[in-house]
């Protein structure tokens, strides 16, 4: 298969589908989205189910981003740009129809439906189970004998915390997009999936595959660019990607076209790159803030409270008139001064006192996506941060 614009999903296989767990609506996804292949129809996908996009045939797809820069956005993009990247997968990486995959998050977010076209598409097994409790999914990944999962960090996190003895071994490729993997969890996932190849990789809803990072991947990275993508980076390092995965635009008619200079799709993020081509993420441009005349960035916030033990967590910039803005510190879990002073403390030693969080506030249960990532809107809302 060539990956061609006017190229469609294939139909699945029979007996493809090998479990929606316990949700009701995985099934209903499911059944809506081979529905869709069987009868050749664009594809709609949103949290609230799959639907065919139109009723004449046509190889298209609309997806929605995850929300975290505050809108959800429907994203159009052909089929093609993503049968592309699963011949890549299929070669560089040995998969094949004799696989079994497996999704823990909802069809209507981005990473879960490419993984499970990219299952359906191959003529693999899949299993879908999101929504159900982690110690569920580590039961049914194991029934299932499943080879392939695409998670999250987060989900990766939480399957960790439930994992009983026995692991996975029959897990052979871990894809994991939508974060950044931290060592703990990579470790923590290595010793869980003992069998398994680990393969962290940065893009986004509107780029599919930006680069993939393997073994060999200098700590920190997110991998070199991935088969077929060229990236630029302008002097303020703003992260150019041009590719045959990018998207065609939006269908919202409000909502322009990603950014676009020189043919390359601008993402919105920092990072640099180094001598051998590895790419360092900074973080978000919208979540670089000032503070004491230095600027921060809210994810090396992020990695410094989730590396001194805060577990799921977020960080947000209020305004203050003496030094620009302050650091709030969202974290899931009952009060606990000690760890708050702890958190305060790794902070002031990891990135300098302007990044220490003014307030700790601690929550029951953070507000989360569809991809499962903290909801940076709900939060910003609940401490009075702007939007």
């Amino acid at each position: 298969m060539t990956g061609a614009a006017g190229q469609g999903f294939v139909a699945a296989r029979p007996g493809a589908v090998l479990g929606c767990g316990a949700r009701g609506q995985n099934a209903a996804a499911v059944a809506a989205l081979l529905d869709c292949l069987a009868r050749g129809l664009p594809i709609h996908a949103s949290l609230t189910g799959i639907r065919p996009a139109g009723p004449a045939p046509a190889p298209m797809l609309c997806c929605q981003s995850s929300g975290s820069g505050g809108r959800v956005k429907t994203i159009r993009r052909s089929h093609g740009s993503w049968i592309a990247s699963f011949e890549v997968n299929r070669a560089a990486f040995g998969l094949s129809a004799g696989d079994r995959y497996a999704v823990l998050g909802q069809l209507g977010h981005s990473l879960a439906l490419y993984a499970a076209l990219e299952a359906l598409h191959l003529g693999a097994g899949l299993l879908v189970l999101a929504g159900d409790g982690p110690r569920s999914q580590v039961r049914q990944l194991a029934e299932a004998g499943v080879t392939v999962l695409y998670a999250t960090p987060s989900q990766l996190r939480r399957l960790l915390l439930a994992a009983g003895p026995g692991g996975l071994p029959a897990l052979t490729h871990v894809f994991c997009g939508g974060g950044k993997l931290d060592a703990a969890c990579r470790a923590g996932m290595a010793a869980l999936c003992p069998n398994a190849a680990i393969r962290e990789f940065y893009g986004a809803s509107e780029t599919s595959f930006i680069t993939i990072a393997d073994a060999g991947t200098p700590e920190g990275s997110v991998g070199r660019a991935y088969p077929g993508v060229r990236l630029r980076l302008d002097d303020e390092g703003r992260i150019g990607v041009a590719s045959p995965y990018l998207c065609e635009g939006y269908a919202e008619p409000d909502l322009p076209p990603p950014p676009r200079r020189g043919g390359y799709l601008f993402t919105g993020d920092i990072g640099r790159l180094d001598a051998r081509g590895s790419l360092f993420l900074r973080g978000r441009e919208s979540r670089m803030v000032t503070v004491a005349d230095q600027n921060l960035f809210l994810e090396d916030v992020e990695a410094a409270l989730a590396a001194a033990g805060a577990g799921l967590c977020a960080a947000l910039a209020v305004p203050d008139a003496r030094r620009g803005h302050a650091v709030v510190a969202v974290v899931e879990g009952a009060e606990d001064e000690a760890l708050a002073a702890r958190l305060r403390r790794a902070c002031r030693d990891g990135l300098g006192d302007h990044a220490a969080p003014r307030r700790i506030l601690f929550l029951p249960r953070l507000p989360l996506l569809g991809s499962d990532k903290p909801d940076l809107a709900a939060l910003a809302r609940l401490v009075g941060a702007p939007p």
